[in-house]
């Protein structure tokens, strides 16, 4: 980092010591407006900060606006921020002075060892270890924005007390203010969970539950043609294709680990403590299940690779709060695979998963957004894991020559590697800016051993192998909601789930219009029509609403001709042209897969 770079929000640390700062400067205004209220807690997050409140009134727009005005004051003061310390006992007698009992709880939490400090700026005081600028006049007013009221438990524990979180942002400067809420606000408008049940992808009931999306008929079709389109690929690399249960007892995994290290996150059919009794449980992965397709018989070098792939159905029991839309769900369909194989042809066949992810990822258009970080295990966290200190350093090293022999960007994320082995995650933003994973690649060398998996090597020995698990394009539930997000509804022809829409214009030229998406239904298009008794102008919109990729209007004129009259939603130009030529144009676009 440049010196002059230092103090700019090009900086980490800066942009955190700023927006930290601002969550003290709207503490100190909801303790000026609202005397009454109790203090939690106010961090800088990503994108912002937010300040925990114990009030005994609900925030309200016209309260966030009275803060703001207040803040921008506190800001004109130029009031300096001053540290100080003091010992634990005092500490809590100025809390309980000044009646801030979350702020006690707070101070009685600590190692007796800690260093108690607090902030002070003007008549306010908070407890807090900072940092902070130096002065409220650093921070500039008219660039503060209160995003939201939200209700938040008492340090993240629904056991405990509901209190209010008010969240906002702050910037150096008004017009990079003014562009992130242009932003947010076009966020808002391409949010799947918002506009893919608007425009019918999904839906969600409460009967059948939180986190289990019902697919309409358009997400539902779009699904299909990726994983079709994807078992293709698959298929073309020498994938062999599985299938297999939804269920297991709870044996398998035990011998996997997953029982062991994976229990909270599975739908448990039975009573996982009695033993005198078949327990059950819907899987939360595949791996355990295809390797009983390696271990159906014995194995030799010659039959190595062997690439197993299947489009899964999996069950995680996911906590209620982490429930989006499409993102995150309790049940999801996944391009699982594994890849067991020789070690001599580790390298090689990581490298091949990659580049399908990759293809894959660029194929859809996502690739260009994506990250990759190499996920490793915590030898501080022992118990998260399986496998010994030295089985870790061997397969972490592997797996790094490999990365970084195949050029790979990556950050390195600690503590966030699989129970059994290190992995590539490809990480991709949402459009608020939240950060899941969209496919992962594992290098494995301990569940082999567990499973008993071997094969003989070229001198008659038997040698356990190594396996990769990886994704092909991940959860397609997930790429749905991305997809989504990325195109604002308007996928590309190829994975539209309706390519074409037909409208006579009149009813006299409805027979011809049929005869048009009959030949175009012939030629494998998808195609919808609208006879509705409506003006064509009304027709245009609903369709363009609708996100349809072309439409095809049919009057006399075109019907006479033995024409069509294309309309097409990116540039809302209609072109003249005779039925074969508009089909020889879509099979072109979606062959090659044009976005």
């Amino acid at each position: 980092m440049s010196e002059e770079n230092k103090y700019t929000f090009e900086n980490p640390e800066y942009r955190n010591t700023y927006r930290h700062t601002v969550s003290h400067i709207l503490a100190q205004a909801v303790k000026r407006l609202y005397p009454e209220v109790k203090l939690a807690i106010g961090p800088a997050i990503k994108n912002g900060f937010y300040y925990d409140f114990d009030a005994p009134f609900s925030f309200t727009q016209e309260h966030l606006d009275a803060l703001e005005a207040e803040m921008k004051k506190i800001c004109k003061e130029k009031l300096p921020l001053q540290r100080f310390e003091l010992p634990r006992t005092e500490a809590i007698k100025l809390m309980e002075e000044r009646e801030e009992p979350y702020k006690v709880e707070l101070i009685h939490d600590l190692p007796e060892d800690a260093v108690i400090s607090f902030y002070k700026q003007g008549d306010f005081t908070d407890l807090c270890a900072g940092p902070h600028l130096d002065s409220t006049g650093r921070v500039k007013g008219n660039a503060i924005k209160l995003t939201s009221a939200t209700g938040a438990y008492w340090r993240g524990d629904s056991s405990k007390k509901m209190l209010q979180r008010i969240y906002g942002t702050a910037f150096p400067k008004k017009d990079e203010l003014d562009a992130y809420l242009a932003a947010q606000a076009e966020a808002r408008k391409r949010d799947h969970n918002k506009l893919g049940r608007e425009l019918e992808y999904f839906t969600t009931v409460d009967v059948i539950g939180q986190g289990l999306p019902v697919l309409l008929p358009k997400g539902a079709r779009v699904v299909q043609l990726l994983q079709r389109w994807v078992e293709d690929e698959e298929q073309k690399r020498g994938y062999l294709l599985t299938k297999t249960p939804l269920m297991a007892k709870s044996d398998l995994y035990k011998i996997s680990g997953h029982w062991d290290h994976y229990l909270d996150g599975m739908f448990v059919l039975g009573d996982p403590q009695d033993d005198s009794k078949e327990c059950f449980a819907l899987r939360p992965m595949t791996c355990p299940f295809q390797y009983q397709v390696f271990l159906n018989r014995a194995r030799s070098y010659r039959d190595l690779p062997m690439r197993l792939g299947e489009t899964s159905t999996l069950f995680r029991n996911e906590d209620s709060g982490e429930m989006h839309g499409l993102i995150r769900v309790r049940q999801f369909t996944i391009s699982e695979g594994h890849l067991i194989l020789r070690p001599d042809q580790l390298e090689e066949e990581f490298k091949g998963c990659l580049e399908l992810a990759k293809y894959c990822l660029d194929t859809v258009g996502m690739l260009e957004d994506c990250t990759f970080r190499f996920s490793q295990w915590d030898p501080n966290n022992k118990e998260k894991y399986i496998g010994t200190p030295e089985q870790w350093d061997e397969a972490q090293g592997i797996m790094g020559k490999i990365l970084d022999d195949l050029g790979v960007d990556y950050t390195i994320g600690i503590d966030e590697a699989a129970f059994y082995g290190p992995k590539l995650d490809i990480q991709y933003k949402n459009v608020f800016g939240k950060e899941d994973t969209i496919v992962t690649i594992q290098v494995d060398q301990l569940l082999a051993e567990q499973f008993g998996m071997e094969y003989t090597d070229q001198e008659g020995k038997k040698v356990r192998p190594y396996i990769i698990h990886r994704t092909s394009l991940g959860c397609y539930e997930r790429t749905l909601a991305y997809l989504i997000e990325k195109y604002a509804g308007a996928l590309p022809t190829w994975m539209a789930p309706e390519q074409v829409r037909v409208m006579p214009m009149t009813d006299r030229n409805a027979d011809y219009a049929y005869e048009i998406k009959a030949q175009l239904e012939k030629n494998g298009f998808r195609v919808e029509m609208d006879a509705r008794n409506e003006k064509i102008g009304k027709k245009i919109r609903d369709a363009q609403l609708e996100k349809v990729p072309y439409m095809l209007v049919i009057g006399d004129k075109e019907q006479e001709a033995g024409e069509v009259a294309v309309r097409d939603r990116r540039d809302g130009k209609t072109t003249v042209m005779p039925l074969d030529e508009f089909i020889e144009k879509l099979a072109y676009e979606v062959k090659e897969k044009l976005r």
